[in-house]
């Protein structure tokens, strides 16, 4: 059964086409959750402002999370658990 030249064109093209296609869709899939919050400013969110305080008094004194704080809108939590952890590592590196 030897494969003529056509046939071996149609499936390296079709194959090629697959590859392609696979990779357009990977690129346009949107980013997942964790890298959206990293590019979401919050500087001017309350919350935030909270966490980055916390954050910097518990690097002060060596502790870990010492208050957990929990808001009823998970963008609020999002905000506070993001400047919290800006907030205890920049102090750190001072």
């Amino acid at each position: 059964m030897r494969m003529n030249l056509k046939q071996y064109a149609g499936v390296l093209a079709v194959a090629l086409s697959m590859i392609v296609a696979g990779g357009t869709v990977r690129a346009a899939a949107p980013a997942s959750p964790q890298e959206q919050n990293r590019n979401q400013d919050y500087s001017k969110n309350k919350k935030y402002q909270q966490g980055v305080r916390e954050g910097q008094n518990d690097s002060k004194r060596n502790l870990d999370h010492s208050k957990k704080r929990n808001f009823k809108k998970d963008d609020d939590q999002r905000a506070y658990e993001t400047g919290y952890q800006q907030g205890h590592q920049n102090d750190q590196h001072r």
